[in-house]
């Protein structure tokens, strides 16, 4: 059974991006399109904008330091940006996505996970290889991977992950979401808030996200064997 959308999105944990009308909806869209797919630039591209305009989301609910700055004319005051958040993403296809959050928090250190599926079964399974990530405790982390499918590899490379320290907040973003997902992500991180482009449908039989875009990777850097 499909989880019911309205209950995912209350309490404030959740923030779809495209909800209003923005630019953001114009990026989501030529990601979706088979035609513009056909440009592995522009999808890029793309991806890193959703990034962007996600950073400039979750960045108001970050900590700033006030600072006088010296102008050609005079003094002003000004907010800095006082903690850099760790950036982390799943490799491969979360490198665009990650670089749009690198080009606004652009002091962060990065975290990488290696995960993939394991379809061999009749069930998903999702197995971690590799992990490199700098000291995150007390630290703001943003975990980024462009498709929250089933939830699973999401959730288990946050759990890896804290073998590197306790985060004192979690921000989980994504470009596009299924129900089955994000609301094993809810369950299985409560302390994190969601940040996506679009929520959609539900899931197929083979756990990919309907209408969603396709495998993002290939789009991205060309099919694999």
């Amino acid at each position: 059974m499909v989880p019911d959308l309205d209950a995912l999105t209350q309490g404030g944990r959740v923030h779809i991006v495209t909800s209003e009308p923005s630019i953001a909806n114009h990026f989501l869209a030529e990601l979706r399109d088979v035609h513009v797919q056909r440009d592995s630039l522009r999808f890029r591209r793309n991806l890193q904008r959703l990034g962007e305009i996600i950073a400039y989301r979750i960045s108001s609910q970050l900590q700033y330091t006030e600072k006088t700055v010296q102008t050609p004319l005079a003094e002003s005051s000004g907010q800095l940006l006082s903690d850099f958040p760790v950036l982390a993403t799943v490799l491969r296809a979360g490198l665009p996505f990650h670089q749009g959050f690198l080009n606004y928090f652009d002091q962060s250190p990065s975290a990488f996970v290696a995960a993939y599926r394991i379809e061999a079964t009749s069930r998903v399974e999702v197995q971690v290889d590799y992990l490199s990530a700098p000291n995150l405790n007390g630290r703001v982390l943003i975990l980024a991977d462009p498709m929250l499918a089933t939830g699973k590899s999401l959730a288990l490379t946050y759990r890896a992950m804290l073998r590197f320290g306790q985060p004192r907040q979690v921000h989980i973003a994504a470009v596009i979401a299924s129900p089955e997902g994000l609301k094993h992500v809810l369950e299985e991180i409560p302390e994190a808030h969601i940040w996506l482009a679009a929520l959609d449908d539900h899931l197929n039989e083979h756990a990919y996200i309907v209408p969603g875009l396709g495998d993002a990777g290939d789009l991205a850097y060309g099919s694999k064997l």
